[in-house]
Formats: C-alpha cells, structure tokens, sequence
C-alpha cells in the first residue's frame, strides 16, 4: 500500500470552527450554511428536516434483528470482508479503524486498533449497531449509503455533536443494475485526520467488487437475451425482456413503440440498457422484482397506460427470470397470464397524459453555493453527467443537483417530459428549439435558452428521440 499522510487541506482550524459555528446555526432552525461543504450541506438538510435525527445523539441505536437480502448480497459481504481484512493492518498503524455495513447501515464487521475500536465501542460503532443516515445524521458510512459518491466526513462535519472526534471516509458498493446499495466500507479516525490514501483505499477495494458485479450482470442480460429467444419461438405476442431494475434488453418491434425505446437493439450490457419512460411500468416491474426475489415461481399480471394506449390501458404479464438461483429480470408480454394481480400505483388517476400533466408542478432540487434551489420542471432544460456530478442547466443559472446519479434523476424525471438523449444528457423535451443534422447523421438539438446550447444525441437514441419529437 502506499505511503500515508494526513489529509489536512479541509480540516485547518479555522475550516473547523467556521463549520462548527454553521453547525450550531443549523441544528437551531437556520439555514445559513456559509463554509460547509456542498454534500455536508445536502446532507444536514436530510438529517434536520427529513429524518429528524436529534443532534445530541450520543450513541447509535441498535439495528433491526433480520432484513431480508438475496443471496449475492452474502457473496458481496465476504468480498468486501476480504477487502478490509488485508486493508486492517495499514490503517491500524494509523490508529483508524475499519467498517463494513450492509444496505441498511447495520454494522456487520470492525477491525484495526484496538484502542480506536475500544472508543467506537463506546458509540455504538460495532456490530448489530445501525449506523444509517437516517439513524445517526451524517456519518461516512451512512452518507456514503445515501449518495453515489465515495464521502469524507471531517469532525464537525458529523451530524450530532457526540461524534466530533471522528474523522470518516466511506463508499457504498451498489447493484450493477439497479444501482442501489448493498453494503459500505468506511475508514474511521479519532482525533486524528485521514490519511491521504484513504480515498484510493476505499476506491481500489470498490472497483474491485464492482468489476465482479459488472461481469454478473452482463451475464445476467446473456440470459435474458436466451430467454427472451426461447420464448419468442412459443408466442407472437408483443415480448420485451427487462433486467430487475426495468431497464430493457431486449424489445420486439411491437413492444419498442409501446415502450418507447429501439426494437431488436440487444443489450447485454447494464451501462446501455434502455429505461422506458412510462411510470407505471417501471412501478409494476419494481414490485415484480421484490415479489420474484424471495419466491421463483412467482408471476404476476397487470394493466398499464403506454405510448400508443392513451385512452384504454393495455394487459402485461410479468415471467422472472433467474441466473444460478439469483433474478436477473423478467420476460414481459402485453397479454394476461396466470397469476398474482399487482397493485395499481398509489398515484394513478386514469391515464399518462393525466400523470405527466400533474407531475409537471413537482420540482427538482439543486445547489448553488450554501443555498437549496428548489427549481419547477418547466426551468429545467436539461440535466448532464460531468466529473461524477450532475449538473442542472435551469433558468435559474447552473445548478449542482442533490439527486446522486444521472440514472436516478431520469427516472424521477421519467414520465415529465424528459428523455435520456446521450449517457451524458437528459433533456427537456418542451423546451428543444431546433433539430440540427450533421454531415455524418448525427443529431443535435438545440435548445430554447439564450445561449442555445447544442446537445449531441447518441446513435442509439436517434430513433427514441425521433419518435418522441414527431420527426
């Protein structure tokens, strides 16, 4: 491992007492957030506001006894184990300590020195103890749970006052497909500073386990691909085979248009999957994933609005499909079939139309220096992916958003007239100016702002994008 220094740029003292006087201001109601770090802010908004999480907190509360998880979760677990255990030597000579968490923030294992490990102790930082965001405020394990980017909490940084002397670096290890979390490894410091190798600590054991889920997925879309073959030879009904997430890998002709994406466009790969941008599917095939999950021979039908079904909704029918035992999606027909009638959304009030109209008076958060600025989906012209960041290009100027991830913010936007038009981009449909064609096919659109900023269209969305323009 490398050489460790402090990491000392952020933690200077009077970093610390401007982020200690912010502190003390916010847990009494303010909102000046003046010298704290944009993701500390976001997330102190989370704690006071949302979780309610009481800053004098002194210890943290003890986890949930079972929490369901499929079995690739344990697999994951002995990884990062493994991971940790050849890391606990290094960061023992610096006195830290290591932590690794499931989804829930349940501490499942602790190593490193034993007099840090002692006053962790005393906090609760052990297993069967909980530390999420929403049980102990900001912390490097339960932030990192609750963003899509590795963390460092520095001392004051912590939500409640008791954990001050903790210094934390942590990152979420997340689901190939469905990109939610399913365990954490955090590096922890008492009255000292992180190392400087923390972040490439943390990093190297999280490419490594990610790397092995990447490789899992893509065998799991082989098999949907072999699937969806097989029973494209038993049945003419339109078909479409979509990883547990509802992303899809494979549509007929008949089921693209439905849906709204390519036709027989096959892909294995989760990083170029197609996400429909129809709410209520991706709600049915969300609740297919948790039903088949814990019960294989599940299947399930329901009804849904899509592109070309305005008026009258059309039937589907849910089929899992498993790799080795794990689900790795589902075979969905626009027909009925055997079995377990799912739930309409709690939202639905009759048709698309009707949802995407209601929709469009919700709003969309981003940051601009120590302010949360809440913009409405007509302000918005487009989102785009940059330096592990999304960015939010608003009539309000350029915003950093709070939601982690591109593909998480499609899908809150899916359904409110947005589109993913490039692995970079979404883009407000309705305020698209001008479509411009390159010498080489490529499709640029132009939208309506003052500065008619030029955004590229993938290959592979061109036809989405057509469609969706009426072009």
């Amino acid at each position: 491992m490398t050489a460790v220094h402090p990491i000392r740029g952020g933690t200077a003292r009077h970093t610390q007492v401007s982020v200690r006087h912010a502190w003390e201001r916010f847990v009494q109601g303010e909102d000046d957030v003046r010298g704290v770090r944009p993701e500390i802010a976001v997330s102190w908004h989370r704690c006071r506001d949302q979780y309610r999480v009481d800053p004098q907190l002194t210890a943290a509360p003890v986890a949930v006894e079972e929490l369901a998880h499929p079995l690739e979760h344990d697999v994951v677990f002995a990884e990062l184990g493994f991971c940790a255990a050849s890391m606990a030597h290094e960061v023992s000579k610096i006195g830290g300590i290591l932590v690794v968490t499931d989804s829930a923030g349940r501490v499942l294992s602790k190593w490193g020195d034993k007099v840090t490990r002692s006053v962790a102790d005393d906090a609760s930082l052990a297993p069967w103890f909980c530390w999420s965001e929403s049980a102990v405020g900001t912390n490097g394990m339960g932030t990192a749970l609750s963003t899509h980017n590795p963390v460092v909490i520095r001392r004051e940084e912590h939500w409640c006052e008791a954990f001050h002397d903790w210094s934390c670096a942590g990152v979420a290890i997340r689901d190939a497909v469905t990109r939610e979390p399913i365990a954490a490894l955090n590096i922890s410091c008492w009255r000292s500073d992180l190392p400087s190798a923390a972040r490439s600590w943390l990093y190297n054991a999280a490419r490594h386990i990610d790397t092995t889920l990447r490789t899992r997925a893509r065998d799991g879309g082989a098999e949907l691909l072999a699937a969806f073959q097989h029973a494209r030879g038993r049945s003419l009904d339109p078909l479409v085979a979509v990883d547990k997430a509802g992303k899809v890998v494979l549509a007929d002709e008949t089921a693209g248009v439905l849906l709204g994406v390519p036709s027989n466009t096959p892909a294995i790969n989760p990083a170029v999957r197609w996400l429909p941008q129809l709410p209520d599917f991706m709600h049915a095939v969300k609740f297919a994933s948790k039903q088949a999950a814990y019960d294989p021979g599940w299947t399930g039908s329901t009804q849904i609005f899509t592109h070309l079904t305005a008026e009258e909704p059309s039937p589907i029918g849910f089929r899992p499909v498993f790799l080795y035992g794990n689900l790795v999606g589902h075979l969905v027909t626009f027909s009925t079939i055997d079995g377990e009638q799912l739930p309409q959304p709690a939202d639905v009030t009759g048709s698309l139309v009707t949802s995407r109209v209601r929709r469009t008076s919700d709003r969309v958060a981003g940051l601009r220096e120590n302010r949360t600025v809440l913009c409405r989906y007509p302000e918005i012209l487009l989102a785009e992916a940059a330096d592990s960041e999304v960015w939010l290009s608003t009539d309000q100027g350029r915003l950093r958003a709070v939601s982690a991830g591109l593909d998480k913010l499609d899908n809150e936007l899916s359904g409110a007239g947005f589109l993913r038009v490039h692995r970079r981009y979404v883009v407000n449909l309705n305020r698209v100016r001008e479509i411009e064609r390159r010498d080489k096919g490529e499709l640029i659109l132009v939208m309506d702002d003052p500065d008619a900023t030029a955004v590229p269209v993938s290959r592979r969305n061109a036809s989405a994008v057509r469609q969706a323009l009426g072009i």
